[in-house]
């Protein structure tokens, strides 16, 4: 093999596929990541480079545009190649195999790596049945706004995923770890045979491909396959697929509430960094505690026997006044993740979840996305 492409090119491509290979992977190949040099062969095909990486959970593969001078393929440590393509100088590289070791020239920059047995790779998986597609950016919004509340803990994996829901025209995303839920609904084109369903895709992977696939003006085309338990994305010369997780997803939409008793509307920016002026003497953990009442907010955090620290901002409130106490990182996260600049939070009790929905410039509660968040019982 010997080739040569643009570093650019060929960083972002690396970098993208390695985010999905495994840390410490169970054998070293699938820690690999596999570079297959194609000559174009007719006037309807492209020269070019396919970076790829898979380990029989997660595949990611980049179409780069490439000038071919023999085709081959070759397999090389990901996190590696990775390091090197993000430090290589802004020039065309040049990258050729030579018996068990690959060269990569870039001004200058040489560097020798050994290969692995291409032989020993596994097959990278083929695209489940093509679903439909959404708007790269209002998908890749979507993805961030619900992932932010999946959970961390592999021992509950039914917690870790998105729950992707298809109805007719409509996908709703939905993540809990527990504390705290998001939920956002949003249009998509189905394909003319697909089906209602519901599946759970690992949070993880799902808002890794989300990020680089949504950009502004693309579309991002899914795949499923709910009988080989896969799901595909695709879009921008780039395609991933993830197994999906086999948990039972909690019955969410019980915790939903259905009835407020008071709400407020308030300046999102302002609110954000009150909340990290005042939890600067709260322990890591430790709520913040928020009380509501006609026309103002009182955040205060701390006590007697530490610091303390407290403040007031206005809002528009209606309804009982309350005064509910929340985990500070858990409320910077709905907030943050409303994008919006005010936003309404309702209430029913001081023990009950509170809901965080982003408000348009038109003063009106913006549909499609709401943040609901597990209040900190107060002392007493």
């Amino acid at each position: 093999m010997k080739i040569r492409v643009e570093r650019d090119s060929l960083a972002d491509a690396v970098a993208w596929v390695a985010r999905s290979l495994p840390s410490r992977p169970p054998v070293p190949v699938l820690g690999g990541v596999l570079l297959d040099a194609t000559a174009a062969d007719g006037a309807d095909s492209a020269s070019g480079l396919t970076v790829s990486g898979f380990d029989y959970e997660v595949s990611a593969t980049v179409n780069v545009p490439a000038t071919i001078a023999d085709e081959g393929r070759t397999l090389v440590s990901g996190r590696l190649l990775a390091d090197i393509t993000k430090a290589l100088p802004a020039q065309p590289v040049e990258i050729s195999v030579d018996g068990a070791r690959v060269a990569i020239t870039c001004g200058s920059a040489k560097f020798s790596l050994p290969t692995m047995p291409v032989e020993d790779y596994p097959s990278l998986p083929a695209m489940p049945q093509h679903a439909g597609e959404a708007a790269g950016e209002v998908f890749g919004q979507a993805v961030s706004q619900v992932a932010v509340a999946a959970g961390k803990d592999d021992t509950l994996p039914m917690l870790t995923g998105v729950r992707v829901e298809i109805a007719g025209d409509k996908l709703t995303l939905v993540a809990t770890d527990r504390f705290r839920l998001a939920m956002r609904e949003f249009e998509w084109k189905p394909s003319g045979d697909v089906e209602d369903a519901a599946v759970l895709v690992p949070a993880r992977t799902l808002a890794d491909a989300a990020k680089a696939l949504g950009s502004s003006g693309r579309t991002v085309e899914l795949a499923l396959s709910s009988g080989d338990g896969l799901l595909g994305l695709s879009g921008s010369g780039r395609r991933a697929t993830t197994r999906l997780l086999d948990a039972e997803f909690p019955r969410y939409r019980q915790l939903l509430p259905n009835e407020q008793s008071s709400s407020a509307i308030i300046a999102v920016a302002p609110l954000v960094e009150a909340i990290k002026r005042v939890s600067l003497v709260a322990e890591r953990g430790t709520q913040v505690r928020l009380e509501f009442a006609d026309g103002g907010l009182r955040l205060s955090a701390g006590g007697d026997d530490e610091g303390s620290a407290e403040e007031e901002l206005p809002v528009e409130f209606t309804g009982d006044p309350v005064t509910i106490a929340f985990n500070p990182a858990y409320l910077q996260d709905g907030l943050a993740a409303l994008h919006a600049d005010r936003a309404e939070l309702s209430f029913t009790t001081p023990n009950r979840p509170a809901l965080i929905k982003p408000v348009g410039e038109d003063g009106e509660v913006t549909p499609g996305y709401l943040y609901l968040l597990m209040p900190v019982r107060l002392p007493g």
